[in-house]
């Protein structure tokens, strides 16, 4: 699907994940961690959003009920059984991987993009108003406090780690493992025969039916993969911020948010939403100064992108092409790709 980067592209790419790695240990500021934590947290929401929208074709605008639903159920067990956050996060996850096949199911009847769209986001709408509403258990928009942070451990010869809400590195290090392992899994399975079947089913349901592909078993495959991934970077968000409301994991402006980051970047490619997700979070977050309108400069943004640079800001990365690869390294393989019968 992808031709593979040229060696000083991998080389580029294995500089950058080492300066990820290495940034605590030069830089201290507990601010710009908390901003690099929510660019890699909502970057790896983004690209996992993009394996169900920019290569599968799913159009689906409710992915942020997966991030509340493991960001509260994480949050509710740990709190109220007293259970580690390191088992109830992946719990989490295997919870929204099953609300994902719940709502897969009805999606699979649908071809049309714009019920799908409706499907998924009413879907989200009930999840938020559900949590609303039954504020015994999760406050409401009271918020959900008290929610325990992970537990620490010590490691040989850097000592004990702590999490606690004044010390970033730990958290860092966590949401890099995330990050990262949500970006690596998807590239293997962009590159896989699955990901050659997903954008035969993005670009012709009926002609990737005809070629023998099960239609049903890879849109299960891909939604179920893809709310796991988003509901365990909710459940790490909920023990991060340890304050939660339904508005804050479950509105709609959080959905805006992570298509925003995917549009910016470049739908369907690999490399797009995690530039757009470090591109916006850090980006405004810097115009906060100018307060209210830091929002309309972000809508802005996103209009100026779709109207002059279809593909995202990604292809600004063709220019590197001859040397790194780049350029072909995102190229979005097209159902001509697949194998011709015969």
């Amino acid at each position: 699907m992808f031709d593979p980067l040229a060696p000083q592209g991998r080389l580029a790419v294995a500089a950058l994940v080492l300066a990820l790695l290495v940034l605590p240990l030069v830089w201290h500021d507990t601010y710009v961690l908390h901003l690099v934590i929510l660019s890699m947290i909502f970057g790896a929401f983004a690209v996992a959003w993009n394996l169900a929208t920019g290569f599968a074709g799913l159009k689906t605008f409710g992915h942020h009920a997966f991030f509340g639903i493991g960001a509260y159920f994480s949050a509710l067990v740990s709190k109220d059984f007293e259970i580690t956050p390191w088992i109830t996060a992946p719990v989490a996850g295997l919870v929204a991987a099953c609300a994902g096949l719940v709502v897969a199911l009805p999606v699979l009847r649908i071809r049309s993009v714009p019920h799908v769209a409706m499907v998924t986001l009413g879907f989200a709408e009930i999840v938020r108003v559900l949590l609303t509403v039954f504020r015994e258990t999760t406050r409401g928009e009271m918020g959900l406090w008290g929610i325990p942070a992970f537990d620490g451990f010590t490691l040989p010869v850097i000592g004990e780690v702590v999490f606690n809400a004044a010390e970033k590195v730990p958290y860092y290090y966590v949401a890099a493992l995330l990050f990262l392992g949500t970006v690596y899994a998807t590239v293997r399975m962009v590159k896989s025969p699955v990901g050659l079947a997903l954008v035969a089913i993005r670009d012709s349901q009926d002609a990737a039916e005809s070629l023998g592909i099960n239609l049903t078993r890879y849109k299960l495959l891909v939604f179920s993969a893809s709310a796991f991934a988003v509901g365990l970077l909710g459940a790490f968000y909920a023990h991060y911020i340890l304050l939660l409301t339904p508005s804050s994991v479950l509105g709609l402006d959080l959905m805006i948010l992570v298509i925003g980051m995917t549009l910016i970047g470049g739908v369907g490619t690999l490399f797009g939403p995690i530039l757009g997700a470090f591109v916006l979070t850090i980006g405004v977050e810097a115009m906060r100064g100018v307060g209210e309108y830091r929002m309309l400069i972000y809508g802005a943004l996103i209009v100026i992108v779709v109207m002059f640079m279809p593909r995202g800001l990604v292809a600004l990365l063709d220019g590197l092409g001859p040397r790194f690869g780049f350029g072909r390294g995102v190229r979005l393989a097209t159902s001509d790709d697949a194998p011709r019968p015969g």
